[in-house]
């Protein structure tokens, strides 16, 4: 990453960093990629006026890490408290993540930035209600929510054919919801079955990156599965619900190509361009 000297850190605009405090001190540059995965480590270090203002800065780094398609999975599990976390500091009893084999769904909504700018404050109003309906339908269907957060949202099942369930009822739901300003919402949800390791109230692991950087590949919309949940549902699959073959795709930072399917099924559409990278 090439060193940000004052007089070019002078020339960028606010806009270019994470976090402007009340007295304007800039923090964490985003102006560019190396910069973004820069800020994405040292956010942490960063001493921040208020909760609010960390929030703030938090979404302005996730949507710029979105910008140069950055999957910060890392940064997500460090970063967001659960509803379980939350749950413990009210002293209520933690809900317990399933262990062994289980299917992780991950969405996120697309074109997030844009939806911001649109709606103003009137964005935090859409996201609780997409929140809602996500979380809705993971318990409909027996799952945990992991994390949800932003506009972002990481659930748990038993079963492949529970994360499908879900995935398929919100992707039907969303289409008919009436949203402020007449806007569409469209969410991509991505889903991956494996073993990821249970650590301090959360996962970890190459599973969870697995099903981020499925999620990733999505369109807003679209539900893509890798090749291990399609083998895994292969006898347990909701009914109406087939797969249609991607192929195999590499996806940054797994070490071997990773074979995707779309899940088809009525109420969903069913022609998207080829997943993103």
């Amino acid at each position: 990453m090439a060193r940000l000297d004052a007089a070019k850190r002078a020339d960028l605009p606010d806009s270019a960093f994470a976090y402007v405090d009340s007295r304007g001190r800039r923090r964490l540059p985003i102006h560019d990629e190396s910069h973004v995965r820069n800020a994405l480590s040292r956010f942490n270090q960063v001493s921040f006026e208020d909760d609010h203002a960390r929030e703030r800065a938090r979404k302005r780094l996730l949507n710029a890490a979105k910008k140069y398609r950055i999957v910060p999975v890392g940064f997500i599990a460090g970063q967001l408290r659960s509803e379980r976390e939350f749950g413990e500091l009210a002293g209520r009893v933690p809900v317990r993540l399933p262990t062994g084999f289980v299917t992780m769904l991950m969405t996120d909504v697309e074109d997030s930035t844009a939806l911001v700018h649109r709606l103003g404050e009137r964005y935090g109003t859409l996201i609780n209600d997409v929140r809602t309906l996500l979380t809705d339908a993971a318990s409909q269907a027996a799952g945990v929510v992991v994390d949800a957060r932003a506009d972002e949202f990481f659930a748990v099942f038993e079963t492949p054919a529970a994360a499908l369930d879900t995935a398929v009822a919100v992707q039907r739901e969303l289409p008919v919801r009436t949203w402020a300003d007449g806007l569409r919402v469209r969410v991509r949800a991505g889903i991956h079955s494996g073993y990821p390791t249970l650590n301090k109230g959360t996962y970890i692991g190459l599973a969870v990156h697995t099903v981020a950087r499925v999620c990733a590949m999505a369109h807003g919309g679209q539900i893509l599965v890798s090749g291990d949940t399609r083998l895994a549902a292969r006898e347990s699959a909701p009914d109406g619900v087939r797969f249609r073959s991607l192929g195999d795709h590499r996806l940054r930072g797994l070490p071997e190509a990773v074979p995707l399917y779309q899940v088809v099924a009525k109420g969903l559409v069913g022609r998207f361009p080829p997943p993103t990278r």
